[in-house]
């Protein structure tokens, strides 16, 4: 019996695909959107607006999202992903010619309802569509030097474009995801050692290229760069953020200060405190044990995905579930990291709980892929 046999006598049909549903995840999606909630709600002084109602709104679009596209077979997303590519190559050639500018960075289109960031729709196309160039191509070809060349070229036109923005957080990301796939997809280990490489010696050139006529970065990145090195450089300048961070994470202690009693968030010391910042409120609020159940909320939902993905007989769905994975995983490691000063300050929310819409539903669009996976694999 073909696969294709098996999942039209097998897999239940219609509304009974909801009982096939992972669960655990759609819960747990739910419990950390609700410390979203609770945090949008803290900073914004005990109000609904203007950041709980819309995000609560969004919320429940993209648990209805997701779940319609859970009942959809995964083949279909499959031949999708070349046509979700496409879309969103195009709408991240629009944002130079028509794009919404704020802060100096160019990212944003509009919709009139609201502003949506094509990048964000990039970090999943192109997950699908590694996901599917790996699906159709034979393992004995993955780690052959020509067919390296396309899923490269799959990566390097997106992150052109999201890095001219600029955006350097979000090109990161997504040449980490991409990477990640072809890594899961079975490309040996000799090529991401190339790249390893190769990125030490970026790194060298863009510290020697400052200054110069041949710059790589923008000015305000090396800045950021400067101030993850040492943020006492300029406190109330550059280093303000991380600085006011520090002390909003040092103040929470074992058990925080108390919902709504932060005094970095209350008294806006603390910058971009309902999106990229957000963990810094919650720390505070309430300390190492609330900072510390995020993260084992965001730990189950990774182990869950990938638990879906290693039982998974499909090599799309595998893929694109360990991809969503590995993605969500960098989303809120980087953002912890980065308010932590671990690593500098790239402008990457933390995933359900910062106020955006475009992040939160692309979210909700990527977990409907890994419940169409989860649905419609073989029993």
């Amino acid at each position: 019996m073909s696969y294709l046999e098996y999942q039209v006598k097998y897999v239940p049909s219609g509304f009974r695909k909801l009982l096939h549903l992972n669960w655990p995840v759609v819960f747990l999606i739910t419990a950390v959107s609700g410390f979203g909630f609770l945090m949008l709600y803290s900073v914004a002084g005990g109000s609904m607006t203007p950041w709980v109602t819309p995000q609560v709104q969004r919320f429940g679009l993209g648990i209805a999202i997701m779940i319609s596209m859970a009942i959809v077979p995964i083949w279909f997303w499959r031949n999708m992903a070349v046509v979700g590519y496409a879309v969103a190559l195009i709408l991240l050639i629009l944002v130079d010619f028509i794009g919404v500018e704020r802060n100096g960075s160019q990212r944003w289109l509009d919709l009139r309802f609201m502003d949506f960031q094509p990048s964000e729709m990039m970090k999943i196309t192109l997950i699908m569509l590694l996901a599917a160039y790996y699906d159709w191509l034979p393992l004995n070809k993955v780690s052959k030097p020509v067919w390296i060349f396309v899923p490269l070229l799959f990566i390097a036109a997106p992150a052109y474009l999201v890095l001219s923005q600029p955006d350097l957080g979000t090109t990161m990301l997504m040449v980490a995801g991409g990477g990640a796939i072809m890594f899961l997809a079975g490309v040996h280990w000799a090529y991401f050692a190339t790249v390893i490489a190769g990125v030490f010696g970026l790194v060298v050139a863009v510290f020697q290229s400052r200054g110069t006529g041949w710059q790589v970065l923008k000015d305000y990145q090396y800045r950021r760069i400067d101030t993850f090195l040492d943020p006492t450089q300029d406190p109330l300048g550059a280093g303000y953020h991380i600085t006011q961070a520090k002390i909003a994470l040092g103040s929470g202690g074992w058990t925080g200060r108390g919902f709504m009693q932060g005094t970095q968030s209350r008294l806006n010391f603390l910058p971009e405190k309902h999106t990229d910042f957000i963990f810094t409120t919650l720390a505070e609020e309430f300390g190492f044990v609330g900072a510390f159940g995020l993260l084992i909320l965001y730990t189950l939902i990774i182990i869950f995905c990938v638990q879906s993905a290693v039982t998974n007989k499909d090599r799309f769905a595998s893929l694109i579930t360990m991809g969503v994975a590995v993605t969500f995983f960098l989303f809120f490691a980087v953002n912890m990291a980065m308010v932590m000063g671990l690593a500098p300050v790239v402008g990457v929310p933390l995933p359900l709980v910062s106020y955006g819409g475009s992040a939160m539903l692309v979210l909700m669009v990527a977990f409907g892929l890994v419940q169409s996976a989860h649905v419609h694999k073989p029993r």
